[in-house]
């Protein structure tokens, strides 16, 4: 009798639907599921933070080694960058267009208990030049041990370049990583066996703890900004996959799905490396440029943050009352640009980036406790938004390279 085997997409979608099943379930037994059923959860998400910072580190560097080209390279990269910030201007004026269609069947909350709550909470100034000095590492192991990835990437990129430079002197350096890397793939394939397993255990503590009743007087934000990360979807990436990429959106759409899936089930779009570049692969996209890509990608291209962010603002500014002007909304699109490139490694970072727009738009920072009551739901959305935008821009940079050569 033959075996059935099940995808890694149908496991996932099966452990979904079991994790959603077993929360509705163990409602009352929140104790139970936080201590016997979370942990394995943590567990699982350890090992892939554990994996991820020597996979982006050697998959770059040998990303580099094999293209060997440093005007190829330097080529991808800018590419790369001009399409994240393209898509982030779309994606925040999407959150600020849609959002402000709809603001008249927005509600209006009670922020009382809100303000108080956000008085105690130590939200971090952050600049724009803060940013960029904060890319730069000033220490070799702390990014690494950090998981800065932006600053992984930095290290990455000028070793790979150096390994390239010195010739020669540099092969051992050079095999050594190139080695490295297929044994941490290997090691990436037994922690991706479980994945089933630990999706079911971090989803469901998230059912119990949230519920149904987790929307309540959100459910207006929830939906918006659920909206906009589809809209968006279909009307920004499946064209520029399909112009600018060569690949059918359906394609592209359904082999990114078990990718898409854990990002929704992890919230983090670091942790899902691992399943948008298996993804990638099978569209076409060579791993050297899908590492390099997806790694930049995931530190920088942030459309979901600056979808919700611009969706949030005129929510918030709605529920006070306040209309917003033109200026307002112009600050709001800047911040917002710049906040999501790249969410700060630093404790309350995401609260520090919705505090900046809130202020640049004068909407009372108190604001921020109110969303963030909800953050993990719709910081589902934002993952899966920003996964995807960050294998599109593989396929499309993988068509392009093609072309060129």
């Amino acid at each position: 009798m033959k075996k059935i085997r099940f995808s890694l997409t149908t496991q996932i979608v099966i452990a979904l639907v079991l994790a959603i099943i077993a929360g509705v379930l163990l409602n009352d037994q929140a104790d139970f599921v936080n201590n016997y059923i979370k942990p394995f959860g943590t567990i699982f998400l350890n090992l892939l933070k554990f994996i991820v910072v020597p996979l982006v580190l050697l998959s770059i560097i040998a990303g580099i080694l094999s293209m060997n080209d440093m005007k190829k390279l330097g080529r991808l990269g800018l590419r790369a960058v001009l399409y994240f910030m393209f898509t982030t201007v779309i994606a925040v004026t999407l959150g600020l267009g849609l959002s402000t269609l709809v603001r008249g069947w927005l509600p209006t909350i009670d922020l009382t208990s809100a303000a108080a709550s956000a008085s105690e909470t130590e939200v971090a100034s952050i600049s724009f030049m803060d940013q960029i000095v904060n890319m730069f590492p000033d220490n070799f192991l702390n990014p690494l041990s950090n998981m800065t990835m932006i600053q992984v990437i930095v290290i990455a990129i000028f070793f790979g370049v150096a390994m390239v430079h010195v010739g020669e002197k540099g092969a051992p350096a050079r095999e050594l990583a190139l080695s490295m890397n297929e044994v941490v793939g290997k090691v990436l394939h037994y922690i991706m066996a479980i994945a089933p397993l630990g999706v079911f255990c971090m989803l469901t503590p998230v059912v119990v703890e949230n519920g149904p009743s987790v929307l309540g007087s959100y459910a207006a934000l929830v939906v918006l900004a659920y909206a906009c990360f589809i809209t968006h979807t279909l009307c920004v990436y499946s064209p520029l996959v399909y112009i600018f990429g060569r690949q059918s959106p359906l394609k592209f759409l359904k082999e990114m799905q078990p990718a898409m899936l854990f990002a929704f089930s992890s919230d983090s779009s670091v942790a899902t490396l691992p399943y948008s570049m298996k993804c990638t692969e099978k569209l076409g996209v060579k791993k050297d440029i899908g590492s390099f890509v997806l790694s930049l990608g995931a530190t920088i291209n942030m459309d979901g943050v600056a979808i919700y962010l611009g969706v949030a603002s005129v929510f918030m500014a709605t529920c006070c009352g306040i209309d917003l002007s033109l200026q307002q909304y112009l600050a709001i699109a800047f911040a917002s640009t710049v906040a999501s490139v790249g969410t700060p490694g630093i404790p309350g970072g995401s609260l520090a980036l919705m505090a900046m727009v809130f202020a640049s738009a004068q909407i009372p920072v108190e604001c921020v406790a109110v969303a963030a009551g909800i953050d993990r739901i719709i910081d589902m959305g934002r993952t899966v938004m920003s996964v995807t935008g960050d294998a599109s821009c593989a396929v499309v940079m993988q068509n392009l390279t093609d072309s060129k050569e």
